[in-house]
């Protein structure tokens, strides 16, 4: 008969576990007694084992069986499921927002004992999160033909997604070709979308010192071979610790 408690289950496969123990003692002779003792188990215990042919025999009637407050929720993580959403986490948040009062662990332990393993979809997986953000940060010249056509895809299917791919676009069109006189124009009309909260509080911060960032994108000067200097001096400064005096560090710093 199937089993109510699937392998790996930990009280199923402790009860697995004493059931192989305590059935080859009793048919090598030794009493119930001698078994309980030498088991350190009480008498009870080895009578209900002995009565079991099968471990599967004493998983009746026990917790398993129980409704939870997922058992609602379980035919909708089952579609998700089957749709091609294996982020637990997200599905979890998904019923979060339709009411579930519990935490992340009980769908976890639901999707690893009942969905993972089961054959997902025929047909292309949706790309995930991080290849859609390297397809919007990537100049679309340089895409290749494959990955532009994902993207076209996903942008047809998400006008939010779209606004933001044109305001991104925009904004390294600016900053690529030092047209900080246009930071102003794009700072309003990030600042103008509702759709998008992270743009606009990225868009707000930059008028938090708007005279250096319109400075930035305008002059064709930079610190980059300042900073270069500095982080080449504490890459020497990391290999060199616990390692030498401050002698050797110095003409490391200057020969280099």
């Amino acid at each position: 008969m199937p089993s109510p408690w699937p392998t790996g289950h930990r009280f199923a496969e402790r009860t697995r576990a004493k059931h192989t123990t305590i059935h080859p003692l009793l048919a090598a002779g030794h009493s119930k007694r001698s078994v309980a003792r030498q088991l350190g188990m009480t008498l009870n215990t080895i009578l209900r084992f002995s009565r079991a042919t099968t471990p599967e025999e004493m998983f009746t009637g026990q917790w398993q069986n129980r409704a939870t407050r997922l058992d609602a929720y379980k035919p909708y993580l089952d579609q998700r499921w089957q749709e091609g959403c294996t982020n637990v986490w997200k599905l979890w948040e998904e019923i979060k927002e339709q009411g579930y009062p519990r935490g992340y662990a009980s769908v976890r332990d639901y999707v690893s004992r009942n969905l993972r393993g089961k054959p997902q979809p025929v047909g292309p997986r949706p790309p995930s999160a991080r290849a859609v953000t390297r397809w919007i940060l990537t100049h679309p010249d340089a895409l290749p033909e494959g990955d532009r056509l994902q993207l076209k895809d996903v942008l047809a299917n998400c006008p939010e997604l779209t606004a933001l791919a044109e305001h991104v676009r925009s904004f390294g069109h600016m900053v690529a070709h030092l047209q900080g006189d246009q930071l102003l124009t794009w700072i309003e009309a990030a600042t103008a979308t509702t759709d998008l909260p992270s743009l606009r509080h990225f868009a707000q911060h930059l008028e938090r010192d708007l005279d250096a960032v319109i400075a930035g994108r305008t002059l064709p000067w930079n610190s980059g071979v300042v900073e270069g200097h500095v982080n080449r001096i504490k890459m020497l400064k990391r290999q060199m610790f616990g390692r030498a005096g401050f002698e050797l560090l110095r003409k490391r710093v200057l020969l280099a």
